[in-house]
């Protein structure tokens, strides 16, 4: 697709997507500069890139996390910290089936598997 089916489906300015290119939080289109070409590659990216501006992440933590790609770190409750590889970040991929995953993983992470009467020995 060229630049204006590029700016038209992701909604953002060509000066944006230049920008984007520039700074490396999107691949440089491929063809040169008279036949560029963008992809599915492109759109993820600026989702991407626009969907950690939303979380509030600003250009220069979006620059470091995708450089560093250990992935993107939310706390969720004390002691427990979702990271998030950058590349689902506004990929559209369902999270219920991610949901149903990390509470059966915290449910047997977090069990206590002791008898009750084993408990109340080890605490006298």
């Amino acid at each position: 697709m060229n630049i204006r089916e590029l700016t038209r489906r992701t909604r953002v300015t060509e000066r944006q997507v230049r920008y984007l290119i520039a700074e490396g939080f999107i691949p440089s289109p491929r063809g040169g500069r008279a036949n560029a070409d963008y992809g599915e590659d492109h759109v993820a990216a600026i989702r991407r890139y626009e969907k950690l501006r939303e979380l509030g992440f600003p250009p220069a933590a979006i620059k470091l996390l995708l450089q560093a790609r250990k992935g993107a770190p939310f706390t969720i409750a004390p002691g427990v910290t979702l990271v998030i590889d950058p590349n689902l970040l506004g990929s559209g991929a369902r999270a219920a089936p991610l949901i149903e995953r990390a509470a059966k993983l915290l449910t047997e992470l977090l069990k206590d598997d002791k008898p009750h009467a084993d408990r109340a020995a080890n605490h006298d």
